[in-house]
């Protein structure tokens, strides 16, 4: 997927700049390819993973904003079977024909333009402001302004866990 999108956009492949954006619609072991493929990392805020459950990413040249979706073809399966030769282990199957298949036998290309800015994904880092709700940092202006109020994501509602007590925990030496 990732070398395909470098080929698609233009751009050398791996990166260690920030040319490339990948956004990885699943959270397994596709991400660990994308990443070691184009560069692209969590750590460097060059791959975002928005878990859909799919075997996608879309690919966006920062400097030009072209944004490309590559998406695993559902039928590549099938037709890893004709690079069988005889070979009956599925695994051993899928993963001898995906050296050998053709892009366009195993994903599909779509043009895309992303719903939120470039800028807003990217962001600038370092910046740094407080929940005035829970009092924890936010960085990167992922914070939301509510009622005049800055708040976390989390405070606004899009948490994705529920806090059942007040704790601290205190850790001794």
């Amino acid at each position: 997927m990732g070398i395909l999108a470098g080929e698609l956009l233009g751009i050398d492949l791996p990166r260690m700049d920030k040319r490339l954006l990948g956004i990885a619609e699943t959270d397994g072991c596709t991400v660990d390819g994308i990443s070691v493929a184009t560069g692209c990392r969590v750590g460097r805020r060059t791959l975002r993973i928005e878990d859909y459950g799919k075997v996608a990413a879309t690919f966006v040249d920062t400097q030009s904003g072209i944004a490309r979706r590559v998406v695993a073809r559902p039928d590549s399966r099938q037709f890893a079977q004709k690079y069988s030769n005889g070979q009956q282990d599925l695994w051993k199957v899928q993963l001898s024909a995906y050296q050998h298949m053709t892009a366009n036998e195993l994903f599909k290309v779509q043009n895309v333009s992303l719903r939120v800015p470039l800028e807003r994904l990217i962001s600038r880092p370092g910046k740094l402001t407080l929940c005035q709700h829970c009092g924890e940092e936010i960085m990167n202006e992922r914070e939301m302004i509510i009622e005049g109020r800055t708040l976390c994501r989390a405070c606004a509602g899009e948490n994705y866990y529920v806090v059942h007590a007040l704790t601290q925990v205190i850790f001794e030496r």
